[in-house]
């Protein structure tokens, strides 16, 4: 069974989605790849305590790794890109390039951006940490403002 509630951040209304008690998603207003509405199921504050307070803590500048227990439904390899996510540190990239390495397939970093884009659970898993062979900004499910702005903050150069 799933639920959802609505929390504020410095982008916006976010809404966390849990399955059966576990996080699956997280999704910011005009996201692309964003589930309809009435895939979230019922409003409910009480499951999202921790993962309020882990946000809460990220966006204050105290917290650099979430720990949260995650559900990532998706397709062997996006799962496989997701974790490997989740391994880029705070406040460095990677480029696709980069990530399709790890992955054993230097070949495959259009792929790694298509199922980057799909990462259901923003943030968390930091699928703003991926940039261009460059260094240049590409395409973020959140919109480029919002990746841009989570970068800065993360290096240091801004504050929200």
């Amino acid at each position: 069974m799933k639920q959802h509630t609505l929390i504020d951040s410095p982008y916006g209304p976010l809404t966390l989605v849990a399955e059966d008690g576990v996080l699956c998603g997280l999704y910011m207003t005009d996201q692309r790849h964003r589930p309809p509405e009435e895939t979230f199921g019922t409003r409910d504050e009480s499951l999202f305590r921790e993962a309020e307070d882990q946000l809460e803590a990220y966006f204050e500048g105290e917290l650099k790794e979430f720990t949260l227990e995650l559900r990532l439904s998706g397709t062997p390899f996006q799962r496989s890109v997701w974790e490997h996510l989740r391994k880029i540190p705070y406040g460095e990239t990677r480029s696709y390039g980069e990530l399709a390495d790890t992955l054993g397939n230097s070949g495959a970093s259009r792929a790694v951006g298509l199922a980057n884009g799909k990462n259901p659970i923003g943030i968390i898993v930091p699928c703003h940490r991926v940039v261009g062979a460059n260094g240049s900004l590409t395409g973020y499910g959140g919109g480029l403002d919002r990746k841009q702005r989570l970068l800065d903050f993360e290096n240091g150069s801004a504050l929200f």
